[in-house]
């Protein structure tokens, strides 16, 4: 089994699943193109995966109030929008597989409930936007589904990659 780390959270991929961490200095186009975390290629689909971290052991007050300022501003889904757009043109043009993708936001806050989760989903959904154009003119989806969890639900519905919290001396993210 293949495990990816963000900060303090480590991702268990399952045995047959490819992952990349793609966020970093391979990405080589970060002061143009944001980027989500991971990509992970099963043999059927895609998935790219984003894991913010504002419940981290090691983040600091400021860290925290801004990431709930961007929350409740709703720039939070704004952001998400980008990594996943700039990530999918930046696969677009490596000649990526066209296999469906699907997009998981993992937000380790335990103050997101399970209504907040989906009002934040469904506003992904809305804005990346995975139901496409007016019906009928898309041939192809950018996103076949996307879902927003914090680490109990990401837990409970994607059990195959089971995220756990590992603290040690990294700072908060």
């Amino acid at each position: 089994m293949t495990v990816l780390r963000e900060g303090a959270l480590e991702l268990t991929l399952p045995n047959g699943v490819q992952g990349k961490k793609f966020d970093g200095p391979s990405h080589g186009l970060s002061h143009c193109m944001k980027a989500v975390d991971f990509i992970l290629e099963e043999p059927d689909r895609i998935l790219f995966v984003e894991l913010k971290d504002p419940d981290h052991p090691h983040a600091n007050s400021r860290n925290r109030k801004a990431f709930r300022n961007q929350l409740y501003s709703g720039v939070i889904v704004g952001d998400l929008v980008g990594k996943f757009r700039d990530s999918f043109i930046y696969r677009w043009a490596e000649s990526a597989p066209d296999k469906p993708r699907g997009y998981y936001v993992l937000l380790a806050a335990s103050e997101l409930d399970k209504a907040m989760l989906l009002i934040l989903t469904e506003e992904l959904k809305r804005n990346l936007p995975v139901e496409g154009s007016t019906p009928g003119t898309w041939k192809r989806q950018m996103a076949a589904h996307c879902g927003v969890f914090n680490l109990a639900t990401w837990n409970e519905h994607l059990p195959e990659y089971s995220v756990k919290r590992v603290v040690d001396d990294q700072k908060g993210s």
